[in-house]
């Protein structure tokens, strides 16, 4: 799950790139649970277990050890959860993303998809009731329908949160998408250690940006702020660690730009002009399976052997 800034995604991330990274997730996990309560802790527990459970299963049937790096996926799975879930949601979704997301395709490097957002959006399709429209606000403390900032944008009426509430995760959201701010700060401390490459992720943001300016000139009814359009939903915690994902991505470096730009392009026109508010998990999966294809492209043959 993390860059081992090389070319191999195969390469297993070394002990400090693992822990850093972990500790990253860790910060933002408890803050969570400040800021949304104890529910958080359980939801994280319980994605943990079962995730161990079919590693550890994974792993005797094939007579291997459990990878170092297991414990990214649930902490991630679990960090976009939101925090009214049950302890069976997680259990079901942390199962099935590990399962069918990276247990059956061999492990870590070997994996198509990334496994935290197959579960995720099996969750969707399952118990849309329990992942769309039950949200904790963490001020009044109150279980709110339909009031995340991301479909209150996305609905076009008056937009009720400052740029300060969206940075400081006092808004409702998933358990580790609202702490923006930390979540830019323990981003770039990422790229600064290396432990992430810094092209997907900034294509992306960059992509949300300037496709949201440019269409907001054309049709503002269509298109949404650009800079709140990179504040609301999960578009900040899927940059430094969904976009990212060495495994899911890409390999050379001028695919990891297009990539980038795909997720973001599917992550608007989602948005904008579908039915379902977040775009991002969506435009995650659908770019995880063009990937291959990406690298395949002629652009990146006299690039083969750049180290990353």
């Amino acid at each position: 799950m993390i860059s081992s800034q090389s070319s191999n995604p195969n390469e297993v991330p070394s002990q400090r790139n693992l822990i850093v990274f972990a500790s990253a997730l860790g910060v933002l996990l408890l803050y969570a649970t400040y800021i949304f309560g104890l529910n958080v802790l359980l939801i994280t527990g319980v994605s943990i277990a079962f995730a161990f459970l079919v590693e550890a299963v994974f792993a005797k049937v094939r007579k291997k050890t459990i990878e170092k790096a297991w414990i990214i996926v649930p902490l991630i799975f679990a960090l976009m959860m939101p925090p009214t879930a049950t302890w069976w949601m997680a259990a079901i979704g942390s199962t099935f993303g590990v399962f069918f997301g990276k247990a059956i395709f061999g492990g870590l490097g070997k994996n198509v998809f990334h496994p935290s957002v197959v579960g995720i959006l099996f969750l969707y399709f399952a118990f849309p009731p329990y992942m769309l429209t039950k949200w904790l606000n963490p001020v009044t403390e109150d279980v709110v329908a339909t009031a995340t900032p991301l479909i209150t944008l996305n609905r076009g009426i008056e937009f009720p949160y400052s740029v300060t509430d969206l940075l400081l995760g006092n808004v409702p959201g998933a358990i580790g998408e609202t702490f923006r701010l930390g979540i830019i700060v323990l981003g770039l401390l990422l790229i600064l250690l290396k432990i992430i490459d810094w092209k997907a992720p900034l294509a992306f943001l960059t992509t949300i940006f300037v496709v949201n300016f440019a269409g907001g000139l054309l049709s503002p009814e269509k298109f949404k702020d650009p800079l709140l359009s990179l504040l609301v939903g999960g578009v900040m915690f899927a940059a430094f660690f969904l976009v990212s994902d060495a495994s899911t991505a890409p390999k050379y470096p001028y695919s990891k730009i297009i990539y980038g730009v795909g997720v973001g392009l599917i992550t608007v026109i989602i948005r904008n002009f579908a039915t379902f508010p977040e775009g991002v998990v969506f435009a995650v999966i659908i770019m995880n399976a063009l990937a291959p294809i990406i690298d395949s492209m002629k652009i990146n043959q006299k690039f083969s052997e750049v180290a990353q």
